[in-house]
């Protein structure tokens, strides 16, 4: 079983983006899962209602993560926690983002990285940020898997999580529908979707999505920013029971989507183009 190395930017990023996929093979002998984040969501909306202050919003939502990981049932086996500025990755220099990420996959050397692509899924610019350091630090892994030839044994996959366009489009109308805010992808911080063809990985999480759902309510001085009624659970497992991804690297279109993100994972690799 391979490793799987996730990078994200806050706490729940990785709840939405990749417990699905984590879940899934929680049970499998050998399978590693590594998870870094970049800040520690200090700089969040907090609920209405809820005990917290902005002094005190990193920690909690520190333990809220920690905490979402043994609701899914299946705990990272490394956890680090870059400590950078939550709001303010995309203003620490690149070249040192990169380095701080490489540290990670250099000693772990991943068949698999999980991060942002370049919408963010929302736009937000710490997603950005963390998604372009991520595959320049997964670009630094191939070119030395590559310069010492022989068998690719890692840096394998590289996957951006990302909502297909259709998708999008048809929660926007059940949103619309049920009299709620649409997404607006032309703005900074709300959802957008990427073209249908871009996808190459869409994952069925209906074996799951209840263990999914169960990570997401850890996070609660965020449920306003999930979903309308944390409280309903049945909607909430529906709306979670898909993962989509693009395939990043290696950069060749496959007849068919892949229904698994590990999927393939033993093949023959080709070499950096």
């Amino acid at each position: 079983m391979p490793t799987l190395v996730a990078v994200v930017a806050h706490p729940d990023d990785d709840a939405y983006g990749i417990a699905g996929t984590v879940a899934l093979h929680a049970d499998e002998p050998g399978f590693r899962f590594v998870l870094v984040h970049a800040t520690e969501g200090e700089g969040g909306d907090i609920r209405p209602g809820f005990d917290a202050t902005p002094e005190t919003l990193g920690r909690i939502r520190r333990a809220e993560d920690e905490a979402a990981w043994r609701a899914v049932g299946r705990v990272p086996d490394r956890h680090e926690w870059l400590g950078l500025p939550d709001g303010g990755v995309a203003d620490v220099p690149f070249d040192d983002l990169v380095d701080r990420l490489w540290a990670v996959l250099d000693e772990e050397q991943p068949d698999l990285v999980f991060t942002f692509g370049p919408d963010g899924i929302f736009g937000h610019p710490d997603h950005v940020a963390v998604g372009a350091a991520t595959d320049a630090a997964f670009a630094r892994g191939v070119a030395q898997a590559e310069a010492r030839g022989g068998p690719r044994t890692a840096f394998r996959r590289l996957v951006h999580g990302a909502i297909p366009e259709s998708v999008f489009q048809r929660w926007n109308a059940q949103r619309q529908a049920m009299g709620l805010t649409v997404f607006d992808p032309t703005q900074t911080y709300q959802m957008r979707g990427v073209p249908d063809e871009q996808i190459g990985i869409e994952v069925d999480l209906r074996p799951v999505a209840r263990a999914v759902v169960a990570g997401l309510r850890e996070h609660r001085s965020q449920h306003h920013v999930f979903i309308d009624d944390p409280d309903d659970i049945p909607r909430w497992e529906r709306i979670m029971s898909g993962e989509w991804h693009v395939v990043a690297w290696p950069a060749e279109r496959r007849e068919t989507r892949l229904r698994d993100m590990l999927e393939g994972l033993g093949e023959d690799q080709p070499h950096a183009r």
